[in-house]
């Protein structure tokens, strides 16, 4: 009765019977048949009953899920990195980690493009930038070195460039199409040079490029965690190493997300296992001299 959710609820029956009221005006439909002695739930009373009880379900999931939401880390964690970098030392990063924590889900988003973290439901990405997004976190993790890199079939065919001045005499791969058809780079004492470069074979992936260059079809800039292992086993040699590549993407990974993210332990333990896997020496650089 009325009288009855009057009392449960601490308020009166007049309050009882008018929410009642608005709520069939607002659904367009009468949920219950009122007799002298007794209500029943009309038809749509019995279908709106049937949701009601399992939007409550709902609610009470959701504040249970609240409620452990700091003790372990669980639901889906959604990461995005370049392609290159992510397919390399991101992604096998996460089937340990889903086997640590049976509660986490993880989804990598690999792209090179930009990803807005609220639109796109990013908990982390990883940037490489020199601007990191203003209306999110930006955590360093580590310095990105680059270098001009050439197979030695190459070098052997055309020649190995003495001075920046020699490289509009080779082909020379660039990445995105970034650089308007010059490289900028930097000696030893900073004073930058400006050259012109050229190459009928463009690529707009950093993995494509490395194949071109191992394979022998020019000179290109690539970052260090593509390039170490072939410099370190001969398959590529540095080209003027005295100099240094300026790019547009600065020289910073930073792992990026939303305020609100890092208190969730999802996102915690992720940075753990970033932190624990690239610093302080991250592996393509360890063992080098």
């Amino acid at each position: 009765s009325m009288a009855a959710a009057a009392r449960q609820l601490d308020c009166t029956r007049a309050q009882v019977s008018k929410q009642i009221g608005d709520l069939e005006r607002s659904l367009g439909q009468r949920l219950f048949e009122r007799a002298t002695r007794r209500l029943s739930l009309t038809p749509a009373g019995e279908v709106f009953l049937q949701h009601a009880r399992r939007a409550l379900e709902a609610v009470d999931s959701a504040e249970l899920a609240l409620r452990h939401l700091g003790e372990t880390p669980q639901g889906m964690l959604r990461i995005s990195a370049t392609l290159a970098f992510g397919r390399r030392y991101i992604a096998p990063l996460l089937p340990s980690m889903v086997e640590k924590y049976p509660g986490l889900e993880c989804e990598l988003v690999l792209t090179d493009q930009l990803v807005d973290l609220v639109a796109d439901r990013i908990d982390l990405a990883l940037r490489l930038t020199k601007a990191p997004p203003e209306d999110a976190v930006a955590r360093p993790l580590l310095q990105l070195e680059r270098h001009l890199c050439a197979a030695p079939a190459y070098l052997a065919a055309h020649g190995t460039p003495q001075a920046p001045q020699d490289l509009p005499l080779h082909r020379c791969f660039s990445y995105l199409f970034t650089d308007d058809g010059h490289w900028r780079l930097t000696d030893r004492e900073g004073a930058e040079i400006r050259v012109p470069i050229h190459s009928p074979l463009r690529y707009n992936n950093l993995e494509c490029l490395e194949d071109a260059i191992l394979a022998g079809q020019g000179i290109g800039i690539l970052p260090d965690f593509l390039c170490a292992p072939a410099l370190a086993d001969g398959r590529l040699i540095r080209v003027l190493p005295d100099h240094e590549p300026q790019v547009r993407f600065g020289r910073h990974l930073y792992a990026c997300y939303t305020p609100s993210r890092i208190r969730l332990p999802k996102v915690k333990v992720f940075l753990a296992e970033l932190e624990a896997a690239l610093t302080p020496v991250p592996p393509w650089r360890q063992g080098r001299k």
